[in-house]
Formats: C-alpha cells, structure tokens, sequence
C-alpha cells in the first residue's frame, strides 16, 4: 500500500481536483505501445490507400528517367530538381498528416488532449544517481521487461506463423513473372504487418490497462489529504459553523427587528440619526424604571419605524450621536444602558417641554465617551 511522507497509507480514491490538477502538471494516461499500434494500423491504411493509385504513381516515378536531347539537359534537370521537391513535400504531407492525426486522435482518445508547460520545466532531480538505480529495480523497470518480452515473444511468433504459412507460396517466386512475385510479396508485407498490428493491439491495451492503474494509484490519497482539500475549496468546517451562526443571528435578529415594528405606535418618541438609525423608546413614569427600546433599525428597517411612527404622529427627533448610542448598546423589549440615563432623560424632558408648549431649541445632549460610536460601531471618542 503506497504511503504519503507523513507515513499515512493512502487508501482513499482521488477526488475531482487532485485528477484536475494532474492534468494541469502534464499528467494524463498515455501508452506508448498505444502509440506504436496507432502509427503502424495508420501506416497500412496509407499503403492500401498508395495501391489504389499505384499506376499514377509509377507513371509520375517514370517520367523522371525520361530524358530529351543534351541540349536541354540543364534546363531539365533544374525543372525536375523543382519537380522531385513538390513530389516529396506532397507525399510527406500524404504521410505526415494523417499518421499526426491518428496519434493526437489516440491521444485524445486515452487521457484527452493538453499542453503544460510543467512538463518543459527542467527536473534535476533526475540527475540523481541513487534514483536512477532505485527505478532500475522498481515496478515500473519490472512492467518494462515484460512488455519487452512480451513484444519479443508475440510479435516474433505472430510474423513467423504468417510467414510459415505462406512459405510455400514464397518458394515458387522464383518461377514467377514480376508481376506475379510483386503481387505476392505484397500479399505477405500486408499479411505479417497486420498481424504485428494485432499483437500490437493486445500489447498496447494492456499497456494501457497498467498507465491507467499506475496513475489512480499514485494519485490516491489519505484521508487528511481529503480533508485538508476540502477546507482549502469548501473552507474550514469551524469558520463555515462560525458563518452559519452568524447568518441565523443577522436573520433572528432581522425577525425580531420586523415584530418590533407593530409597537412603535406605543413609543414616547423616535430618536433617528436620519440616514441610518432609528430607535423607539417608551417611557411611563411608574411603568418602568427606565426608558424600554421598543423598536431599531438600521437602514430600511429604520426608514420603517420613521415611517410608521409618522402615521401614529409619534414625535421624532434627530440625535445622531445619542441614537448611534442606543442602537449599539441595548436591545429590543430592554431598558436602555445605565450610562445612557442622564441623556435620555434630557430628551424626554424636552419633549414634554415641547407637548407643554415651550421653546423648541434642542438641548445639548453629553455622552460618556464610551457611548460615542462612529455608523460602524466602532468607538469615536
């Protein structure tokens, strides 16, 4: 069982990821057997396609030796110079291109088609000496000789049988027209390297078998392995509870701020920072003994406790300082904080020295410095 550098064994398959970020590094399922097969069936698909124009080509192969007068000697040789270069290019490019498209198609069709430039990265550890002796002796090295005997043994005896049994027929070349003899040849060539494409198949698919298990089991992980992935793509399980909480909180809090609404008409007054807080406060002498914070808001919330407080001619006064206070250290159905009292109780005296028809000036409202909050909440003093 292979084993991490911590010394844990790694049991687990590998996720999504760790097989994504092997294709980033270069690393996919390849076979070079597969290969091998693909180029030499692509290879026999040219020469059976080469037969089909057969008479073209060697009428185009003839023309070369076909010379005119000693005249025109040096003008013709540097017209078939040219001649030869556009034949060569062509059949490079009838050869080329296809056997190029069979192997990206092989490719493709084994791990899939990428580019990293990892894979062009120098590796220096490959200069170690005590590695390159520790791989002569792995697996891998073991796997290596067998495929080796395996394409020594198959693919020797795969072409000695064909070649057994058309023995005969090859004896009587010798008593054949040209025609005949190269029609048998030809036979044979595609008889023997159709059955090396065979073997090839057969190596080539347990080759493949091997990469790709080599691979699932040198990408497994250990179980931390697995856990330290997902708190680096899900996050850590501590800071998404620490979230979860705090989104039940903000939608709690939310719900009861939306109950509170219903008793803003029962609120003494409405003490608004105008653009961002508002808080309803009640106060009845022998009902409590300090003013209760019946509703607050922030935002849309404080804009509808202004706006519900209008509706019920509930008086509403801006003190931004004094409502940021409030705001930030009480709760809603409790009584205002202790160090707010002196405060508060300037407010309410000039409300009812406005309800009896006195001056209208707003007093000057002091707050312990550390009741003075920014919109934040953070301590201004």
């Amino acid at each position: 069982m292979a084993e991490s550098d911590d010394g844990q064994e790694k049991t687990e398959e590998p996720t999504p990821k760790k097989k994504q970020d092997a294709r980033d590094d270069g690393k996919v399922i390849t076979s070079k057997e597969m290969f091998v097969f693909a180029s030499m069936g692509g290879a026999i698909a040219i020469l059976m396609a080469a037969g089909l124009f057969g008479s073209t080509i060697a009428h185009a192969w003839s023309s070369f030796f076909r010379f005119g007068s000693a005249e025109t000697l040096d003008t013709l040789l540097a017209s078939r110079l040219l001649l030869g270069t556009k034949y060569v290019g062509l059949i490079s490019l009838a050869i080329g291109l296809p056997l190029l498209a069979v192997t990206l198609g092989m490719q493709a069709a084994m791990g899939g088609l990428i580019f990293s430039s990892k894979n062009m990265e120098p590796k220096f550890e490959k200069f170690n000496i005590l590695k390159g002796v520790a791989k002569m002796v792995s697996t891998k090295a073991l796997v290596e000789l067998g495929k080796a005997l395996m394409k020594v043994f198959l693919l020797g005896g795969l072409a000695g049988w064909v070649l057994w049994q058309w023995l005969p027929t090859l004896d009587t070349t010798a008593f054949m027209t040209v025609g005949g003899a190269m029609s048998t040849l030809s036979q044979v060539t595609y008889r023997v390297l159709s059955a090396l494409v065979l073997g090839l198949a057969m190596i080539g698919a347990v080759d493949l078998f091997w990469q790709a298990f080599s691979m699932n089991k040198n990408l497994k992980m250990t179980k931390q392995e697995i856990k330290d992935e997902s708190k680096q793509t899900e996050g850590s399980p501590e800071v998404k509870g620490a979230i979860r909480r705090r989104q039940m909180e903000a939608a709690q809090q939310g719900a009861t701020q939306r109950k509170a609404l219903e008793d803003v008409p029962n609120a003494t007054a409405i003490i608004t920072n105008p653009k961002h807080f508002s808080v309803a406060l009640r106060y009845v002498p022998g009902e409590s003994v300090a003013p209760i914070v019946l509703a607050l808001g922030e935002g849309s919330m404080a804009f509808q406790i202004r706006e519900r407080a209008a509706e019920h001619d509930i008086r509403i006064l801006q003190a931004p300082p004094l409502a940021r206070a409030i705001y930030f250290s009480s709760q809603i159905g409790g009584e205002i904080h202790p160090g707010l009292y002196a405060a508060v109780a300037t407010i309410l005296a000039y409300i009812y020295q406005l309800d009896q028809g006195g001056d209208d000036n707003m007093p000057e409202i002091d707050l312990p410095s550390d009741f003075r909050f920014d919109e934040n909440g953070m301590n201004a003093a």
